[in-house]
């Protein structure tokens, strides 16, 4: 049975950092061999919206026998607190403040996102910790902008009708209240391929439900009016790009757009039938692309 080797750090206080730049204290876990950084290839994990560490749950039990693996809580979310902004800088801040305080100066790591995961690398592209730290980058089901226009949630054709209703949908203020099979059922329509097996359906809202509704709510709105299309530009490292051909929340063509305008885009890979949940929905795939990026670009710079 697998058996968790995790230091769960708070950056303000056993870290010795600041935490991030507004002195939020963000809850970071770090899996893997109980070695100092840089004895084992790093692997940095950002979640997305209404989601926590839980939620890289396969990727953490794959790579951590051999990886040093730093998952952490986007603010809001999980065990870190909210805070009375939200903001794509914010989110750039956080990563940096994990970087810094869980990576040996000079250290390089394979840095993968989920939806706003992969929006917060890219938010991050231009800042100095994280061209100091990047050494390649996996962007999993993301989108840079015109996230709610391209969504295909509502399934009605696209115009303003649309974007008004899934604006209303994604931002609701509602609680989403005990996963039943009724909730089950939507969030599987909403975020997950048709074939999604029951136990990753579960897996999925128990984690989506625990995201309390106004941090829900907040979020909502700063992706409602994301734009980090000039971001994309900037993220100059090899960059790897993963989303599911049924993928309402950010469709297929969200991915390629940010594969056309990567400076380093080292592959794009559209999953048949699979929705916006693309680590849980293809773990090993997904294990396997940030296990391809270390080996390639990782160890080949150590080798150098």
């Amino acid at each position: 049975m697998y058996k968790r080797r995790v230091r769960a750090v708070h950056l303000d206080v056993q870290c010795g950092a600041a935490g991030s730049a507004d002195g939020t204290a963000l809850h970071v876990e770090v899996h893997g061999p109980d070695s100092a950084p840089g004895a084992a290839p790093a692997v940095v994990l950002a979640h997305g919206w209404t989601c926590s560490t839980a939620f890289w749950a396969a990727q953490i039990r794959a790579l951590s026998a051999d990886h040093r693996v730093i998952a952490y809580d986007q603010r809001g979310h999980g065990r870190t607190p909210a805070s009375a902004a939200c903001s794509a800088d914010l989110l750039a801040d956080d990563l940096e403040a994990v970087l810094t305080a869980t990576l040996a100066p000079g250290e390089q790591a394979v840095i993968a996102g989920h939806s706003m995961g992969g929006m917060t690398i890219m938010a991050a592209s231009a800042r100095p910790a994280f061209r100091d730290h990047a050494a390649a980058v996996l962007l999993c089901s993301t989108g840079s902008s015109r996230l709610v226009a391209e969504s295909t949630v509502v399934p009605i054709r696209a115009g303003r009708l649309r974007s008004w209703l899934t604006g209303h949908i994604l931002g609701s203020r509602a609680p989403l209240g005990p996963v039943t099979p009724v909730a089950r059922r939507i969030l599987k329509y909403a975020t997950m391929g048709a074939g999604s097996a029951p136990h990753m359906v579960e897996a999925c809202a128990r984690i989506v439900h625990a995201c309390p509704r106004r941090v829900r709510h907040a979020w909502s709105n700063v992706l409602h009016l994301l734009d980090l299309d000039h971001a994309v530009r900037e993220l100059r490292v090899p960059a790897a790009v993963i989303v599911g051909s049924a993928d309402r929340m950010t469709p297929p063509v969200h991915s390629r757009r940010i594969a056309e305008a990567l400076p380093q885009c080292v592959g794009l890979t559209e999953l048949p039938g699979l929705g916006h949940m693309t680590p849980v929905e293809a773990p090993e795939l997904v294990t396997g692309t940030i296990r391809d990026l270390v080996t390639t670009h990782i160890a080949m710079k150590e080798g150098a």
